[in-house]
């Protein structure tokens, strides 16, 4: 796994509360919400706004009244080879649509990798942005997400999908 050096960090409020943004020369690395599973320590990034922070803002601000997805900054979240083909097949789901993480193990031609990709999920450095709330179990149940279930409830809420 190769990781591109943080270039800079920036704290902000959001309707979903307060996130850590972080990026590198590429894009937008990391969006994480306060308290959720995989926080990153502190980054020795400094600290220092960005038009990537302000696009990524903007579409936070923006999320429950889209009725697409929006307009993302460039994207560069830092993983295994694994875990960005993953990210990528979240990319492809549809807002307000939904898919399992057996599909996605099937979609990346590793059938019996459902948990495998389910450790990945549960690791996309950019929340909401890089949808991830929209994997469910095989039988379409809610199952963790790495910002609470209360918050994967009102994403998938405010995108028309019915819990």
């Amino acid at each position: 796994m190769s990781t591109a050096p943080l270039l800079a960090q920036f704290r902000t409020e959001t309707p979903y509360g307060p996130v850590l943004l972080a990026r590198t020369a590429k894009g937008l690395a990391g969006l994480w919400n306060a308290g959720q599973a995989h926080h990153p320590p502190p980054l020795s990034a400094p600290v220092a706004n960005h038009p990537w922070f302000d696009a990524a803002r903007r579409a936070l601000d923006a999320w429950a009244t889209l009725k697409d997805d929006p307009v993302l900054p460039p994207l560069d979240p830092q993983g295994t080879a694994f875990q960005q083909a993953v990210w990528v097949r979240l990319l492809a789901i549809p807002r307000g649509g939904l898919t399992s993480y057996g599909a996605i193990a099937h979609a990346l031609g590793k059938p019996q990798a459902s948990r495998a990709v389910g450790a990945a999920v549960g690791r996309n450095p950019i929340g909401i942005l890089v949808p991830c709330h929209r994997v469910v179990g095989a039988r379409g149940e809610l199952t963790g997400y790495a910002g609470g279930l209360p918050l994967k409830t009102l994403l998938l809420q405010q995108e028309g999908v019915l819990i």
